[in-house]
């Protein structure tokens, strides 16, 4: 077994400045205890990350270390030019001297990404296509590719990754679609999650791996060649009294800031079903009870009817599913991981 650090570098009662230096300090440290690798989330629009660029951090981390392995965990594909990934890609896989670990994936925050414009219920489809492209694009010195999302035609690829053909690919997953599909690829992997859920999904992912054959990229640092990572919280002190007195506001901290664009989202669908519902009140003495009103940003759908009387809107009231499935998944679990092979 082998151990690594997950971050999500949160805000913090400090400078920014001081949060990104206290970060290079600590992960130096690791570095020189021997620590097997380091790996950094990818947030957007929340207090949970401050550092929502991982290549900018992790560009200044690898001129900082020397051993420890270093990488995205992961990569938020859908928010990329396929075409730039593969050159960030390459850059930090040469800054790092060969050290660059590519965590991918998705985005687990509905909320997140449609600040950016991204629908979240085709987001697997995105990711996908962009996971195909980039690889297609590192695998030769010329880009062609046309998929569902991305297409381009003899795009120049002038910067390569040190190691050949890519860097080992990451998932990181709290749901058994996800594991097998990162199985299916021959990836290594990080669950969270509390233990049966997070055995559920290794489970998942290993009978996947198995069916494959094996990792793609194999480690021989690891039985079977494949990592595997479990994602825990561990704080040490004198006594479990003193561990949890000091892991406590640090923990209510982390998981405020993780469930904080939820909250955010549902305080606001409150604001605008309270408001709704004072105009409805208004409107029915206004139109007699021909109009019906509900949900405002909340809702997902509307629908328009007409008729012989005049117009009439109904807006229906409908949480999407999936959102909440998706969000449901937040990482709740985080930094120290333990990394096992298969």
């Amino acid at each position: 077994m082998k151990v690594g650090l997950f971050d999500h570098i949160g805000r913090a009662d400090r400078p920014i400045a001081t949060l990104y230096d206290e970060r290079l300090r600590l992960f130096a440290e690791a570095d020189e205890a021997g620590f097997y690798c380091v790996h950094i989330a990818e947030h957007h629009a929340s207090p949970v990350n401050m550092a929502p660029s991982p290549s900018l951090f992790l560009a200044a981390l690898a001129r900082e270390t020397r051993r420890i392995r270093l990488g995205p965990l992961c990569y938020l594909l859908t928010l990329y030019s396929p075409l730039r990934m593969i050159e960030e890609i390459s850059m930090l896989d040469h800054l790092s001297n060969g050290r660059f670990e590519c965590g991918v994936g998705r985005g687990v925050s509905p909320f997140e990404l449609q600040y950016h414009n991204v629908d979240h219920a085709r987001s697997r489809d995105i990711f996908i296509d962009a996971y195909k492209c980039i690889r297609e694009g590192m695998a030769h010195g010329e880009l062609t590719y046309a998929g569902p999302h991305y297409t381009y035609k003899n795009v120049p690829i002038e910067l390569q990754p040190l190691q050949k053909p890519w860097p080992a690919f990451w998932y990181g997953s709290s749901n058994t679609v996800g594991a097998t599909w990162a199985g299916e690829q021959g990836m290594h992997f990080a669950a969270n999650g509390p233990t049966h859920f997070a055995k559920a999904n290794i489970e998942a992912f290993r009978m996947a791996l198995q069916a494959r054959g094996g990792a793609e990229q194999p480690k021989a640092e690891f039985r079977g060649g494949c990592a595997i990572g479990a994602l825990r919280n561990i704080v040490v002190a004198d006594t479990d009294a003193d561990a949890i007195r000091i892991a406590r506001p640090a923990a209510k901290q982390h998981l405020e800031s993780l469930n904080h664009l939820r909250a955010k989202q549902q305080q606001q669908c409150r604001e605008e079903k309270a408001q709704s519902s004072a105009d409805h009140a208004g409107m029915q003495r206004q139109a007699g009870g021909a109009c019906f009103i509900a949900g405002a940003k909340c809702t997902t759908h509307r629908r328009r009817n007409a008729s012989a009387h005049g117009a009439r809107r109904q807006h229906l009231l409908q949480h999407d599913q999936r959102e909440h499935q998706g969000h449901a998944g937040q990482r709740r679990y985080a930094e120290p991981a333990h990394i096992g092979g298969l």
